[in-house]
C-alpha cells in the first residue's frame, strides 16, 4: 500500500531491483511507492552498494521498537504502600487482584460507600472489571448493593456488618459442603473405604461450620 510500512517481501524486490541496475524510480515504480521511500530506504541502510533486504527489515523492527512509547504503568498503589501491602496479602489467601482493589477502595472509603462510576474512574480500570468484583463481593457477603433512588444507581456499601455477613456466607457454604459430602457417604454405603472417608471430612466439616456460626454471632457485638 503506497505510504505504508515497507514488508520483507518489498525489501526482497528492492535488492532484487538494484542487482538489476534499475534506478530508485523505477523500483518506487514497481512497488507502487513514493521515490523519496525507495531513497529513504536504500540510504539508511548500506546504501546502493551495501543493501541487504533481511538485515533492513531487522533493523526497521529494532527501531520500530525502541521509537514506541512506553506503556502506562498499571494503575494500582504504589509499591510498598499500605495498600499494595493488603492487597498482595488478600491475593496469597486466592483473592484475584481486581476484587481485592475494590474491596480495599471500599474499606478505605470515608463513608464506605461508593458507586461502580467511581470506582471505575478511581481505579482506572474498565466498567466490566469493577461490575464483576461488585457481584462477587455482594455474593460472598463483603458488601452490599443499595439503590440510590435520586440518581437511580446502585452503590455498593461495606459498613461494620459487613465481616459478619462475609463470614456468615462463607461458613454457610462450607456446611453445605459438608452436608453434600455426608450425603454422599450415605449412597456410597458406610462399609466402604470411600463412604468412610466422605462421611468423616462432612462431619468435622459441619462441626468447624456450627463452630464458627456460633463464634461470630457470640462476637457480632464487637462490630457494633
Amino acid at each position: 500500500m503506497p505510504g505504508g510500512r515497507l514488508t520483507q517481501q518489498d525489501r526482497q524486490r528492492i535488492a532484487t531491483g538494484l542487482a538489476d541496475g534499475l534506478s530508485y524510480a523505477e523500483i518506487a515504480r514497481r512497488l507502487g511507492r513514493p521515490t523519496s521511500t525507495i531513497s529513504r530506504e536504500i540510504g539508511r541502510n548500506g546504501g546502493p552498494g551495501g543493501y541487504r533486504p533481511q538485515q533492513a527489515h531487522q533493523a526497521t523492527v529494532r527501531r520500530a521498537r525502541r521509537d514506541a512509547p512506553a506503556p502506562s504503568p498499571a494503575a494500582g498503589p504504589p509499591p510498598g504502600s499500605m495498600e499494595e501491602e493488603i492487597i498482595e496479602m488478600a491475593v496469597r489467601t486466592g483473592l484475584p487482584r481486581m476484587i481485592a482493589r475494590v474491596h480495599l477502595d471500599l474499606l478505605l472509603s470515608e463513608d464506605g460507600r461508593r458507586t461502580a462510576a467511581e470506582l471505575t474512574r478511581r481505579l482506572k480500570v474498565s466498567p466490566a472489571s469493577v461490575s464483576m468484583s461488585v457481584n462477587y463481593l455482594v455474593q460472598h457477603g463483603f458488601v452490599r448493593r443499595e439503590r440510590d433512588p435520586r440518581r437511580r444507581r446502585d452503590v455498593y456499601v461495606v459498613d461494620n456488618e459487613a465481616w459478619y455477613h462475609s463470614i456468615v456466607t462463607s461458613t454457610r457454604q462450607t456446611l453445605e459442603a459438608a452436608r453434600v459430602s455426608m450425603a454422599a457417604a450415605e449412597t456410597v454405603g458406610l462399609d466402604g473405604s470411600v463412604g468412610q472417608r466422605l462421611a468423616r471430612g462432612g462431619a468435622f466439616l459441619e462441626r468447624v461450620s456450627l463452630d464458627m456460626m456460633e463464634s461470630a454471632d457470640r462476637w457480632r457485638a464487637l462490630l457494633a
